[in-house]
C-alpha cells in the first residue's frame, strides 16, 4: 500500500494525517469531488476507533451480552450447562473483528483512489510534511491542504502512570487474556461505565470511582441515576463525588485512599486499576509549531469550518476537541472537505450530535437534558415512558429503562431525548431525526410505529405530551 519510493516528495491536492472516521470519510469525500488526495497513517487503517477503540470494544461487549443472556437462560426455557468466561477467547474475537474492519477501510480507501501512505507525519511547513518511519524519513508530501486527524489518546494522572500490568488504559483493557479478580475504575465516564460493565460481567469485582456527582455527568440526572442502580444491582460498586490518593503499586496490586464526600476515608485494594479519565488530542510530535498551527489545552484550535490557523490546514475529530465522538468526526469531515472545495455546510451543533454508551443497559441522548433545559431557563414538557410497559421489551425480557423526551413549553418542538434500557442505542436514529427537523410531539405520535417494537416507546412518552 506505501506509495512512496525514498526520499520522494509527491504533489496532492489533499493529504489527510490520520486515517479515522474522520480522516477516512474526509479522504473519500476529496477523491469523489476530484481531488488527488493520500492519507498518511502511522498504524493500521481505521484508526484507534476501528482498530483500539469503537469496535473492539463493541464486539468484547457483545461477548459479555451473550454470557449475561447465557447466565439467564433458564428463565427463557433455554437448559444450558454452566458456562465459563473466556477472556482470551472473547478477546481474540475482538481483534478479528477490528482487524476485519480496518481491511474494509482499506479497500474503500483504495476504491475511491486514495493513496495509503505509511508512516508518521510531521509538518516541515504549511505545505509540507515528512514520512517518518522507524525514526528515519522515507519522503515527503506537498499538499495544497491538508487535514489533521491524529485523534486522541488516553489522559494521565500524575502519580497513576500506566504501567500496562496493574496501572492500565482503556487500550490495555481490550488486550488482556487473563481476567483480573478485582478491579478499580478510575472516571465514571462512557469508556470507564462500559469496561466496568464488560469485565464485571466476565466476572471481576468492580468499583468504579467518579469526581463528579454521578456517573456520566453530561448525561440526564434521571438517566444516569437510572444506569447507577442498575450497575449496582449488578455488583458493581459505583462511588460518585470520590477520587484516589496516595496509589500505590505492588507486584501483586494496587492500594489507594478512597475519599468519599461526607464518609470517612478508606483503603481499597484491586489487582488492576484501570485510568479512564478523559482523552487528550495526539498533537505532539507532528510538528504544528512549523506548521503555524495553533494549540490552546492540548487541542487544535479551529473555526466552525474546521480551518486551523494556518492557511490550508484543517483539524477535525478528537484532535480538535469539543465532543470525542467518533461520527461527530466524519461530520467534521464533510464540513471540512466541502470548505476546501468552496462550498457552504451548514454547522455543526453540539445538541444535534448523538451520544451513546453501550453498557448493559446502554444509553442513548441527544439534545438537552433536564438539568441543562433548567440552567438556561428553557421552559420544557417532558413525557416518559418505561420499557417496562413495552410489549417487546418484555417479551425480550429486558424490562429495566425508558424513553424520556423533552419538548418546548414555547412552541411544541422536540429540544432533548434520553434512552436507557437495552436495544436503546438503536432508538437514537429516530430522536436525532426529530430533533434536526424540529419535530412536535404531535408529529412523533402520528408517525405509525411497527408492532411489537421498542420504537413504540418514543410515540408513548410523546403522547404524555401531546
Amino acid at each position: 500500500m506505501d506509495a512512496m519510493s525514498e526520499s520522494s516528495v509527491t504533489q496532492y491536492d489533499l493529504a489527510l494525517i490520520g486515517s479515522g472516521p474522520g480522516g477516512s470519510e474526509a479522504a473519500m469525500l476529496g477523491a469523489r469531488a476530484g481531488l488527488r488526495v493520500c492519507i498518511i497513517e502511522k498504524g493500521a487503517p481505521g484508526g484507534v476507533c476501528v482498530n483500539w477503540g469503537c469496535i473492539p470494544t463493541k464486539a468484547l461487549l457483545r461477548s459479555a451480552e451473550m454470557f449475561d443472556s447465557l447466565k439467564k437462560g433458564a428463565s427463557f426455557g433455554v437448559s444450558a450447562p454452566d458456562g465459563a468466561f473466556d477472556l482470551a477467547a472473547a478477546v481474540k474475537r475482538s481483534r478479528t473483528v477490528a482487524g476485519k474492519m480496518s481491511k474494509g477501510v482499506a479497500f474503500m480507501l483504495r476504491k475511491a483512489g486514495v493513496e495509503f501512505l505509511q508512516g508518521e507525519a510531521v509538518f516541515r511547513s504549511p505545505t509540507e510534511v515528512d514520512i517518518v518511519r522507524e525514526g528515519s524519513r522515507i519522503g515527503s508530501v506537498h499538499a495544497k491542504h491538508f487535514i489533521i486527524a491524529t485523534g486522541g489518546r488516553p489522559r494521565s494522572i500524575p502519580g497513576m502512570e500506566p504501567d500496562r500490568r496493574r496501572v492500565i488504559t482503556s487500550r490495555d483493557a481490550l488486550a488482556m487474556t487473563a481476567l483480573p479478580a478485582s478491579m478499580l475504575v478510575l472516571g465514571g465516564g462512557a469508556i470507564g461505565v462500559e469496561l466496568a460493565w464488560f469485565y464485571a460481567t466476565a466476572g471481576t469485582k468492580v468499583t468504579i470511582v467518579e469526581m463528579a456527582d454521578r456517573l456520566l455527568p453530561q448525561e440526564d440526572g434521571e438517566i444516569s441515576e437510572a444506569l447507577r442502580r442498575s450497575l449496582e444491582k449488578t455488583g458493581i460498586r459505583v462511588a460518585t463525588g470520590a477520587k484516589l490518593e496516595n496509589v500505590a503499586v505492588q507486584d501483586d496490586g494496587v492500594s489507594a485512599a478512597l475519599l468519599i464526600e461526607g464518609k470517612e476515608d478508606e483503603r481499597v485494594t484491586a489487582e488492576q486499576l484501570l485510568v479512564a479519565v478523559g482523552v487528550g488530542g495526539n498533537t505532539e510530535g507532528i510538528g504544528l509549531e512549523a506548521a503555524g498551527v495553533c494549540v490552546e489545552r492540548g487541542f487544535v484550535v479551529t473555526d466552525a469550518s474546521c480551518r486551523t490557523s494556518a492557511p490550508g490546514i484543517y483539524a477535525i475529530g478528537d484532535v480538535r476537541g469539543g465532543m470525542l465522538l467518533a461520527h461527530k468526526a466524519s461530520a467534521e469531515a464533510e464540513i471540512a472537505v466541502k470548505t476546501i472545495l468552496g462550498e457552504k455546510s451548514a454547522p455543526l451543533h453540539d445538541s444535534h450530535i448523538p451520544r451513546c454508551v453501550y453498557a448493559e443497559p446502554s444509553i442513548a441522548s441527544i439534545g438537552l437534558s433536564e438539568e441543562q433545559a433548567l440552567q438556561e431557563g428553557v421552559a420544557v414538557h417532558i413525557g416518559r415512558s418505561a420499557f417496562a410497559a413495552s410489549g417487546k421489551a418484555n417479551a425480550y425480557g429486558s424490562l429495566e429503562g425508558m424513553v424520556k423526551l423533552l419538548f418546548s413549553a414555547e412552541d411544541g418542538r422536540m429540544l432533548g431525548g434520553h434512552c436507557i434500557g437495552h436495544g436503546a442505542v438503536e432508538l437514537i436514529g429516530e430522536l436525532a431525526l426529530a430533533l434536526s427537523f424540529s419535530a412536535t410531539a404531535g408529529q412523533l405520535t402520528s408517525v405509525v410505529h411497527a408492532h411489537p417494537t421498542l420504537s413504540e416507546s418514543i410515540r408513548d412518552a410523546a403522547m404524555q405530551v401531546s
